[in-house]
This record gives structure tokens, C-alpha cells and sequence, in this order.
């Protein structure tokens, strides 16, 4: 077990006296400010906070990241303050010990929720102060470790937790030790019989392969000393959960897993790094589109390395990594990679990773401003942490990183929110594509946008990042509440001038007597309501005025303009267009559907002004409106593209045609068409009628 003389002995080797007494100090704080109180295992709870320090200090991390490791439950599970804590050991100790503390003082529906907030509010903490999540992973790997002594519903629980989050958001940070010992607890207290099962088919498979690792390894370090190259060349080792993750994902047994012999060759240089690649190449033929560099393009946490696949003898698979030692610390401990290198391009390998890391949680932090909660929150993060990436280049050359699967929409929130907001088409390296097209690493993608533009909520159905999704959703969540408020504020209007009042004169006593009743905060809450169809403005009216007179509505119908977007819509049974009469439905959680005054599905209901009420067309409406029309013809030759030409020529754009062939001689063609108004309608269909096979024409 270690002690605080132990752990003060070994951070004398990279730590001056001055810093090691401030955290001897910090945990004697902790040891009195914990007295008393014990772990599960039976041992005193401060033994926690030192174990937590000494992994830190594995990783040289500063003085105050140690110290906050030491502190790191004294708020949440002692009767000290967060003042008292600034008070002894400043601002920066105390904010990083904040940020890793729970929230243990609000109250949440499911345990579900409390953790989303917590996580939430990590990130937030985060962003002011990277060393806090360094302190959560390390509290979180010890927690790991001692996770034996929990009731196995907790285990399984925490166990779950950390494969969603914490080992990826470790991988993501580039510090690879304490992603795979995370991963492997966690997966021998989900899963105990996977891990036990494959634990000890990976003992045997050891023992068997021993002697071809041994030759492989044997023949790439001749190689390597033939060319005179220096290089340190190692056996690399699957971990568990990584064999179970490629059995699933890739639906291989164990053994072909196991068939596949890594190595890693750890160089001096990155010139030495090509020269060595070349040298295997020429003793081993490479497997072809397995060759990765990502010291060129190094991966979104700061990762850096040459990767190949090469076909070794008697059918054995060879993967290759090649990187300088420096590479392999940061490979290892990303952005906690703390050591003090000599050459300045070392220290700048080191720097960008560290920014990487900020750019990535400046993406968080931009997502839980857009979120709609916690839950929505911690769902979009799950979904950006993403194992394998894409890297697409700008038009400029600029180099983003974004998911496997990733699409031009995408693409476009990950240069800025604006352009992904304001973005109509794309072209992939220089053609013009869809916008749901997934993206291939080396294509150059570039965004067209336009001012008038807004986010389609058919996006949703193919974005991956959760940028992208938050954003979508943030701005699509707006809109529907602006334009809920305006078309309530309408309606409510509308039925209170038929009782020769208005919004704006409500009797302010009866409006919060209203609001109480409803448990409505106010008056805009009350709106949007009613815009979205979830109460009746008829029926709020007559509650508000205190009277069971019925309102004079009809006499002056609301005038529909076509901007109204997601709270008004159109119906499909009758596809009005301007020049009809019209009427609206008010649909529960739809706002208004406008139908034609003579559509079937409107009579039942067309003089009940609870369910629906008269609409007219705004005189300067500019939109286009879906019609179908039923046109009956002889059969001919190039019947069809002489009707879309016909339609074209007014002006027209078809949607959609469909052919029903009643007999031989006759067709029925289905056409949907994009027209203006009524006037429209009646030119387009004067111009079909010149077609001598066409019969008859009915709009449908």
C-alpha cells in the first residue's frame, strides 16, 4: 500500500521541495477533513485520494493537479466548504476539486438524470481547467480497481458508465494506458464470464505463438540493423475488451483475431520513421489500403504513427506501428504527457495535442449550450466519440477530423455553426453532391450556403456528430417555440376581437388567476400552447372574457402567409394552394392544418370553432404548393415527356409521376406538381389540355 513518504520520495523526481510540501500539506488536510470515515473494503477513505495522486503521478502532473487529486471528495463528502478550500490552497486547487465534485444538493427524477448533470457540469468545469477531467479519470481507474467490494447491480452499473464515457473520453485525450485499463475493468465487472473466458484463451494463445513472435520480431530487428536504422521493436498485445470489441463489431471468431501478430517500433526521428517503413516494405509485402499515416495527419487526439499491414510467411498477418519515443509518450499519456523533451519541435508535438484537446472541449461546451437537457446532453456526446475518423480537407487545405460516416452537413457545423445553419448543397471534390453523403478521408469538401437558409429537420436522419445534431435540433426547438408564440398570440386574437377585446387588454387578475389554474409560468408559455395546438383558443377566450357567449370569430378569418413553417402546415388529402378557400384544423401538437373548405375530412367538424377556424391567403404569399392532377390520354410513345415538357414550359416543377394503365389504348397518369396559385394551376393545365391524346384532367 502506498504511503504519503513513498509518494513524496518518488515526485522528487520531477517535483522542486517547495511543490512537494503543498501536496504533503493537501493530504494532511484531507486525512483530518476525512477522520473517520472508511470505504467500502474496511480501509480509511483517505487511502482513496492518495491512490488517485500516485496514478497522477505516473503521469507527472503538476503540483496543484496532485493536490486537487488529494482534495477531491473534501467537498462533497465532508463538512468543508469550497471557501474553506480557496482559502488554504487558492482558486485554481479549489476550482479543479469543484469541477470533479458531484452535485449532491439537487434532487433528479432517475439516477440516470443526476449523472447526466454531473457530467455535465464536469465538462463545463473542463472547459475553464483541463486537469479536471485528469483528476475524474484517475479517481474514476481507482475506482476501478477497488469496484470488487460493490453490490454487483453498482458494478455493473459504474462498469457501463465507464465504457460509454469515461474510456472513450480518456482514448480521446490520447491517453492510451489508462483507456485499456479501463476498458478491461470494466469489461471483467460487465461482462465476468466473456472476460474470464477470453482471459484464458488469451493465456493459451500466448503460449503458442510465443515462438513466432519471437521469430518475427527476431527478423524485423536484422532488418533493421542491416539498414542500419535504430529502432526498439516490441510485441504488442491485444487487450481484452479490444479482442471482444472485433469479435462482435467484425463477426470473426477468437482465433482469426489472434492470427493477426502486432509490433511496434519505437525510432528516434520521423525521417527514421519513412526509412524503416521502407525497409520493412521491401522485406514484407504490404497488405494494399492498409497504410495509415498519421504522422503527416496525425488523428483528432494528437496521436502520431505509421501504420501498416504486411503478408508475413505461411500466411501470417503482420500489423506494424512506427513512431519516434516522443510519439509513443504522447501515444500513452496524450495530453498528461508532461515530460520536458530537448528540441522545441518535441514541445510543439506536446503543445498540439494539449490544444486538440481544448478544441474538443470547446465543441462540448458549445453542444450543452444547444442542448435541450442533460440527457439530450450526454446522448450527443456519446455519439461524438467515435473510435474511427474520417479527415476531409477545405478548399484552403485546412484538415478536419469528423466521425466515420460523417456527412457534408457535418462537415459544415464543425467550421462554424453559422455555415451549418446557413448551408444549401456541397460539392465533393469539386462535384456537386448531396448533403447526406458519407465522407472518405482525402476528399475536399466545400460548403455552399445562402443567407435565407435554415436547418432541414430531415438532417436528423443522417448527421452523425452531436454538434451537428444539437445544433439542428436547438435551432429546429427555436423555431417551433417563435413561431408557436406568434400563431397563439393570432389565434387567441382572433377569437378574443369576436368578444371586442384583445391580447393585449386581458384583465390581468383573470390572466394570472388562468396561468395558476393551467400551471403556466406566464403569458408566452400560455401562447405557445395554443399555437401548438395543446389548448384551444376558442375555449381560452371564453375562459379569460368569463363569459359562454359565442365569439363572432368567422367574421374576420386569419390570413395565412406561408411563413408560419413548423407550427402550420399543409394538408395532403386536398393539397390547398392560394385561390382556395380555406380552412383550418387545429391539431394537437401540429398547430394549424389547412385543408380546402370542400375537403371530406373537414365536414364533421367545419362549424365547431373548437377544432377549427377560417383562414384566407395573405395577399403577398410567395411560396410554391404541392397539386396532384389525374390526366386520363391514349397511349403513345413519349406521351410522358411530352406532358413534363408541357408543365416545364408554365413554369412548373413535377415531383412525382405515376402511370396506371386502365386497358390498353388508355392510361391514368398521377402528376405532382410545385405551382404558385390557382392562376398558376389553370395555365399549366390550359397547356396540357393542347396535347391532343389527353382527355381528361381532374385535380385530385
Amino acid at each position: 500500500m502506498s504511503t504519503i513518504q513513498t509518494l513524496s520520495h518518488e515526485l522528487t523526481r520531477y517535483l522542486d521541495p517547495e511543490q512537494i510540501h503543498q501536496v504533503r500539506r493537501a493530504y494532511f488536510y484531507a486525512e483530518q477533513a476525512h477522520d473517520g470515515q472508511r470505504r467500502k473494503s474496511g480501509e480509511p477513505y483517505v487511502t482513496h485520494p492518495l491512490a488517485v495522486a500516485q496514478i497522477l503521478s505516473t503521469m507527472n502532473l503538476d503540483h496543484q493537479s496532485l493536490m486537487a487529486a488529494m482534495l477531491h471528495d473534501v467537498i462533497e463528502d465532508t463538512q468543508v466548504g469550497a471557501e474553506a478550500l480557496n482559502s488554504q490552497f487558492g482558486e485554481a486547487v479549489t476550482g479543479i476539486v469543484d469541477g470533479v465534485s458531484k452535485l449532491t444538493h439537487l434532487h433528479f427524477e432517475t439516477k440516470a438524470e443526476a449523472q447526466a448533470e454531473n457530467f455535465q457540469k464536469m465538462i463545463m468545469a473542463m472547459a475553464e481547467d483541463i486537469r479536471v477531467i485528469l483528476v475524474k479519470l484517475g479517481d474514476r481507474l481507482h475506482n476501478m480497481r477497488t469496484l470488487g467490494v460493490m453490490p454487483p447491480q453498482k458494478q455493473r452499473r459504474i462498469a457501463r458508465e465507464t465504457l460509454d464515457i469515461y474510456a472513450p473520453i480518456a482514448s480521446r485525450l490520447g491517453m492510451h494506458d489508462i483507456h485499456v485499463e479501463l476498458e478491461d475493468l470494466a469489461f471483467r465487472a460487465y461482462y465476468p464470464m466473456r472476460y474470464k473466458l477470453i482471459g484464458k484463451a488469451v493465456q493459451r494463445a500466448r503460449g503458442n505463438r510465443l515462438d513466432v513472435v519471437e521469430r518475427i520480431g527476431y527478423t524485423i530487428s536484422k532488418i533493421l540493423r542491416e539498414q542500419g536504422l535504430p529502432g526498439e521493436v516490441s510485441g504488442r498485445e491485444k487487450h481484452l475488451y479490444s479482442i471482444y470489441s472485433k469479435m462482435v463489431a467484425q463477426k470473426k471468431s477468437f482465433n482469426e483475431i489472434m492470427d493477426v501478430f502486432a509490433f511496434r517500433i519505437v525510432t528516434d526521428k520521423i525521417d527514421t520513421c519513412y526509412r524503416i517503413l521502407g525497409a520493412v516494405h521491401n522485406h514484407y509485402k504490404p497488405v494494399p489500403g492498409r497504410f495509415k499515416d498519421y504522422i503527416a495527419i496525425p488523428k483528432a487526439n494528437g496521436y502520431q504513427s505509421l501504420h501498416t499491414d504486411l503478408f508475413g510467411a505461411r500466411d501470417i498477418s503482420i500489423e506494424i506501428q512506427i513512431r519516434t519515443k516522443e510519439m509513443d509518450d504522447i501515444a500513452n499519456q496524450g495530453i498528461a504527457s508532461h515530460s520536458h523533451y530537448k528540441s522545441s519541435e518535441d514541445q510543439s508535438r506536446i503543445e498540439t495535442s494539449y490544444n486538440r484537446a481544448r478544441q474538443w472541449v470547446q465543441g462540448l461546451m458549445e453542444m450543452q449550450k444547444t442542448a435541450t437537457s442533460s440527457m439530450d446532453f450526454i446522448e450527443s456526446v456519446k455519439i461524438d466519440l467515435f473510435p474511427d475518423e474520417v479527415y476531409v480537407f477545405t478548399p484552403k487545405g485546412n484538415v478536419f477530423e469528423l466521425p466515420k460516416g460523417a456527412t457534408p452537413v457535418d462537415f459544415a457545423y464543425a467550421v462554424h455553426t453559422d455555415i451549418g445553419n446557413s448551408c444549401v448543397s456541397c460539392r465533393i471534390n469539386k462535384r456537386l453532391a448531396p448533403l447526406s453523403t458519407p465522407l472518405e478521408s482525402g476528399q475536399t469538401v466545400e460548403i455552399i450556403t445562402t443567407k435565407s437558409a435554415q436547418p432541414n429537420m430531415a438532417w436528423l436522419n443522417f448527421v452523425v456528430t452531436g454538434k451537428a445534431r444539437s445544433n439542428i435540433r436547438h435551432y429546429i426547438k427555436h423555431k417551433q417555440e417563435e413561431e408557436s408564440l406568434n400563431l397563439g398570440r393570432r389565434l387567441l386574437n382572433q377569437f378574443l376581437a369576436g368578444m371586442g377585446s384583445s391580447v393585449d387588454e386581458i384583465n390581468p387578475i383573470q390572466l394570472q388567476e388562468y396561468l395558476r389554474e393551467a400551471e403556466l409560468k406566464d403569458l408566452d408559455a400560455l401562447l405557445m400552447e395554443i399555437g401548438l395546438g395543446n389548448r384551444m383558443a376558442y375555449l381560452v377566450a371564453q375562459r379569460l372574457q368569463q363569459s359562454s357567449e359565442e365569439s363572432d370569430s368567422n367574421a374576420t378569418p386569419m390570413s395565412v402567409s406561408g411563413s408560419e413553417g413548423l407550427v402550420l402546415s399543409y394538408a395532403r388529402c386536398c393539397h390547398p394552394i392560394p385561390g382556395d378557400h380555406i380552412l383550418g384544423h387545429i391539431s394537437i401538437g401540429r398547430g394549424i392544418v389547412v385543408h380546402r373548405d370542400d375537403c371530406r375530412n373537414m365536414q364533421d367538424f367545419r362549424d365547431d370553432p373548437k377544432k377549427c377556424i377560417h383562414l384566407n391567403w395573405d395577399a403577398d404569399i410567395d411560396d410554391d404548393f404541392t397539386v396532384n392532377l389525374r390526366i386520363e390520354l391514349a397511349a403513345q410513345r413519349g406521351i410522358i415527356a411530352t406532358l413534363a415538357t408541357k408543365a416545364s414550359q408554365a413554369g412548373a416543377n413535377i415531383h412525382r409521376i405515376d402511370i396506371d394503365e386502365k386497358e390498353a389504348q388508355m392510361s391514368t397518369v398521377h402528376l405532382d406538381l410545385q405551382v404558385r396559385d390557382r392562376i398558376h394551376l389553370a395555365q399549366i393545365i390550359k397547356r396540357i389540355r393542347t396535347i391532343k391524346s389527353v382527355s381528361k384532367i381532374v385535380r385530385t
